[in-house]
C-alpha cells in the first residue's frame, strides 16, 4: 500500500512538475516576445504620389476602424460586456473572425466601401497585416492592392505572441495597426507612442495606441498640411489614460497650429464625439435608440470643445451612429451605439461637410465617417 501510495505521489508530482514548466515556459515566451513599440518612430511612405494640396481646393478624409475584419453583424468580442435595459447582463462571444470565410467577406465589403467614398485621403483603424484571429489575410495588402491611386503609411500599434486566452477560440498571434492612404504628396510621417497602461497583463489584449502624423506640402506655400490619424484607448477606468492621452494629442494640435500650419486629427477616439450637440451630456450618450444602458466606458469619456487646445474644432455628425457595442450580435434599435468617430479641425480650415456613411455595421462594428474641407488662405 505505501509503495502504491508512494508511485502515485511520484507520479502527480511529475505531472504538477511537467505543468509547472510548461506555464513557466509559456510565460517566458511571452514576456519575451513582449515590447512596446518605440516612439517618434519615422514611417516609411510607399508609392508616394507627386500632386500637392492646394489652398481653397476641396478636399475629403475618411475614417474607418474596420474591426480586424471580423465584425460581421452576427460577431460579438469576448472582451465586451453590456446590461440590457431589464438588467440582463451580456458578454460577447468570439476573439477572432468567426471563420475565414465571414474575414474575406468583411474585408471585400470594406474595400467596397472604400472605392464608392473616393476619398482622397484615408485613415483605416485595425488593419490586420498577419494575425491568427483574421485567419492571416493581410489587410493591408489587400487594400493597397485595391486602391493603386493612393500613397500610404502603416503605423503597427498591436503586435503580440501567441496568446492562448480565451482558451475556448485563442486569439493567436497579432501584427496590426493603422493604415494611412493620400492621393497628395506626404513629404514625411512619423509615429507617436501615446501613454498606455503599464499593467502587463493588460497589455497583452489593448493595442500601443498611437497616432501617425503626416505632413503633407501645400502649394505655393510655406505651410503643411497636417494630418493626424489616431487610435485612442478604451477600457480606461477612471479616466486616467484618456487624460494622458487627450494632453499629449493637444501638444502636438498647438505646436503645429502655431507654426501655422493647417491640421486635421481625425480617427477612433473612443470617446462620444457629440456632447456639444446636445444640451447635455446624458442627452448625447443616449442619441440613439436602444434596449441597452449606455455602457460605462462610454460615460466616462465624452469629449468636448472645451478641452482642446484654442483654435480647434470638433467635426462629427450627429445622424447615424459611429460606433455600436459588441456585446451582442448586432440589431438596429437594439445594441447601443454612438459616436467615437470623427476629426478635430484647425480654424484655418473650412468644414464642408461631415457625415457619416452609414454601412448599418455590415462589415465592421464601426461605420466610417467623411470630412469634406478647404484651406483658407
Amino acid at each position: 500500500m505505501k509503495k502504491t501510495v508512494k508511485i502515485v505521489c511520484i507520479a502527480l508530482a511529475c505531472v504538477f512538475g511537467a505543468f509547472a514548466l510548461t506555464v513557466g515556459g509559456y510565460v517566458a515566451y511571452v514576456a519575451l516576445q513582449y515590447s512596446r513599440i518605440a516612439d517618434n518612430k519615422t514611417l516609411d511612405v510607399l508609392h508616394g504620389r507627386d500632386s500637392e494640396v492646394r489652398v481653397g481646393e476641396s478636399y475629403s478624409v475618411l475614417s474607418y476602424n474596420l474591426g480586424f475584419g471580423a465584425y460581421s453583424p452576427a460577431y460579438s468580442f469576448f472582451m465586451d460586456t453590456g446590461v440590457m435595459d431589464d438588467g440582463a447582463s451580456v458578454k460577447g462571444k468570439y476573439a477572432k473572425g468567426m471563420n475565414r470565410a465571414d474575414v474575406d467577406k468583411n474585408v471585400r465589403g470594406q474595400i467596397d466601401v472604400l472605392l464608392a467614398q473616393s476619398a482622397d485621403f484615408c485613415f483605416l483603424q485595425e488593419a490586420d497585416e498577419k494575425a491568427d484571429r483574421s485567419y492571416d489575410i493581410n489587410m493591408v495588402s489587400r487594400i493597397r492592392e485595391a486602391m493603386p491611386d493612393y500613397g500610404s503609411t502603416y503605423a503597427e500599434n498591436f503586435h503580440t505572441a501567441y496568446l492562448l486566452y480565451p482558451f475556448g477560440d485563442p486569439i493567436g498571434k497579432t501584427d496590426a495597426g493603422m493604415l494611412t492612404l493620400s492621393r497628395y504628396k506626404v513629404e514625411s510621417a512619423v509615429r507617436r507612442s501615446f501613454p498606455v497602461t503599464k499593467s502587463f497583463i493588460d497589455k497583452l489584449f489593448d493595442l500601443d495606441r498611437c497616432f501617425s502624423v503626416h505632413y503633407l506640402p501645400v502649394a505655393d506655400s510655406d505651410k503643411k498640411l497636417v494630418l493626424i490619424h489616431l487610435h485612442m484607448s478604451a477600457y480606461d477606468k477612471g479616466g486616467t489614460i484618456r487624460a494622458k492621452q487627450l494632453a499629449m494629442l493637444n501638444a502636438v494640435l498647438k505646436e503645429e497650429r502655431d507654426k501655422g500650419n493647417y491640421v486635421i486629427a481625425g480617427g477612433d477616439f473612443n470617446h462620444c464625439l457629440i456632447a456639444d450637440k446636445f444640451e447635455t451630456d446624458e442627452l448625447a450618450l443616449q442619441a440613439f435608440a436602444s434596449r441597452q444602458r449606455t455602457p460605462d466606458w462610454v460615460k466616462n469619456s465624452v469629449l468636448h470643445a472645451s478641452e482642446l487646445t484654442d483654435g480647434f474644432s470638433i467635426a462629427a455628425d450627429e445622424s447615424a451612429a459611429t460606433c455600436r457595442g459588441a456585446d451582442i450580435p448586432y440589431t438596429r434599435g437594439v445594441n447601443y451605439t454612438t459616436v467615437v468617430d470623427g476629426f478635430l479641425v484647425s480654424d484655418n480650415v473650412c468644414i464642408e461637410e461631415e457625415k457619416t456613411v452609414d454601412t448599418a455595421f455590415a462589415y465592421s462594428d464601426h461605420n466610417p465617417v467623411l470630412l469634406r474641407f478647404r484651406l483658407i488662405a
